[in-house]
């Protein structure tokens, strides 16, 4: 799994020009590792749950959240109001796919047999 990511600044508006923090992140899965995520059918898994800079006050959560069908597909994007909003992201996006790491590798295969006595 290759991950790379990102920071760009964009300003959108016509008359009121807003100035937004974009990151950008996309993820290389190897061949295995998409085969474990569609086989243990992981695609629609939950990785972070994240509110953009442009969300609007009735928007519903789960429309913005990162599955890993999203990052499957191709690059994800996400708006940030700031630039320190946008690290901040960056630091729980790269958290959150540590953990997607470790457990593909868990998904991987069954568990073995295990014998413990007491």
């Amino acid at each position: 799994m290759r991950v790379s990511i990102e920071h760009h600044t964009i300003r959108q508006g016509l008359l009121f020009k807003t100035t937004y923090y974009a990151v950008h992140c996309s993820v290389a899965f190897s061949h295995e590792e998409r085969q474990i995520i569609r086989q243990r059918k992981l695609e629609n898994s939950v990785l972070l749950e994240r509110r953009p800079a442009t969300a609007k006050v009735d928007d519903r959560d789960d429309k913005f959240t990162l599955t890993v069908a999203t990052l499957v597909a191709g690059p994800d994007r996400f708006l940030a109001a700031n630039p320190g909003a946008a690290k901040l992201y960056q630091e729980q996006l790269l958290a959150a796919l540590e953990q997607l790491k470790s457990w593909l590798t868990l998904n991987a295969d069954t568990g073995q047999r295990t014998v413990v006595e007491f």
